[in-house]
């Protein structure tokens, strides 16, 4: 619970550094780069040294697949029956099944469960978001995304050189050549992923800024039900199904109620799929997280 209520200080002097004049309005972006290409590297670098692959491992990689078809097929048969736009649907498509697992995930899990909880975050982010961002992110822009706009290539190869995929790559190889890390070198990772939190909810409190029109107030809500409410308490129901437990389970549940991730709103932004929508879901998500996963990880 200390974690958790330090997070929300680091939010809200996040929010008050917007009426700060000496602070620029690219604060956050820059906030959110530092983690991207520095503490969220360190994270993973440090985690997966001591990451021991055993079977609990298949229940974070393969769930994230199972909430993409759940939340993708209840997005299209919905939109569809209630008229919805073309463009609504494609931002719903592309936004509410891809979770912002690692930059909310991260601080999120370390707050409830500890540095133990991490290596399930980095299995469920990089074997299942970060391959259905570069897959079926593509394919959803590929389909709806203003002709130009866009470049599944492009898509693809961002998220193969991704940092956090490039940490991954180079952990996996360090683990056969020097495991584990000197004593020094895994004090500085420590020091370094310990800026995570910090970092991303100071980002998050300064780009808190949520506009609405009347259109957008009913796809918003169905969309955020299904990523906050729907998605993990299916993935509880099949946990339980399946007779999966423990921590591997529990993170597993948790990382599917994370909010949307911020990339997959920025590229539909990017493509002109309804703006205000994409915008919406992601600020507004994260800000529901903060009472939505205190909730969900007591039900666990």
């Amino acid at each position: 619970m200390e974690n958790f209520i330090l997070m929300g200080v680091f939010v809200g002097l996040g929010f008050l550094f917007r009426f700060i004049k000496v602070f620029p309005p690219q604060t956050a972006q820059v906030l959110n780069m530092i983690a991207l290409y520095v503490s969220l590297p360190a994270v993973i670098l440090l985690k997966i040294s001591h990451l021991e692959f055993s079977g609990d491992m298949l229940v974070p990689a393969v769930f994230p697949w199972v909430m993409l078809v759940l939340s993708a097929a209840l997005v299209y048969f919905v939109g569809k029956r209630l008229g919805w736009s073309r463009d609504i649907i494609a931002v719903l498509l592309l936004v509410v099944p891809i979770g912002n697992t690692s930059f909310m995930g991260i601080p999120m899990v370390n707050a409830f469960y500890g540095d133990h909880g991490i290596p399930y975050v980095i299995i469920y982010d990089q074997i299942g978001t970060m391959v259905i961002f570069a897959v079926y992110g593509s394919i959803i822009l590929a389909v709806h995304g203003s002709e130009g706009t866009t470049s599944i290539w492009k898509i693809v190869k961002k998220a193969i050189l991704f940092p956090s995929t490039l940490a991954l790559l180079a952990g996996l190889v360090l683990r056969f050549w020097n495991h584990p890390y000197p004593d020094a070198l895994e004090k500085h990772l420590g020091i370094i992923a310990s800026m995570i939190t910090p970092l991303v909810m100071m980002a998050m409190g300064f780009q808190l800024r949520v506009r609405l029109s009347p259109g957008v107030l009913r796809p918003l809500s169905f969309g955020l039900a299904v990523k906050l409410i729907i998605a993990p308490l299916s993935a509880l129901f099949a946990c339980h199904l399946l007779g999966l437990n423990g921590l591997a389970a529990d993170i597993t549940v948790f990382e599917a109620g994370m909010p949307p991730m911020v990339t997959a709103g920025a590229l539909a932004i990017t493509a002109e799929l309804k703006p205000e929508l994409a915008a919406a879901l992601v600020s507004l998500g994260m800000v529901m997280a903060f009472v939505s996963l205190p909730i969900l990880h007591l039900t666990l």
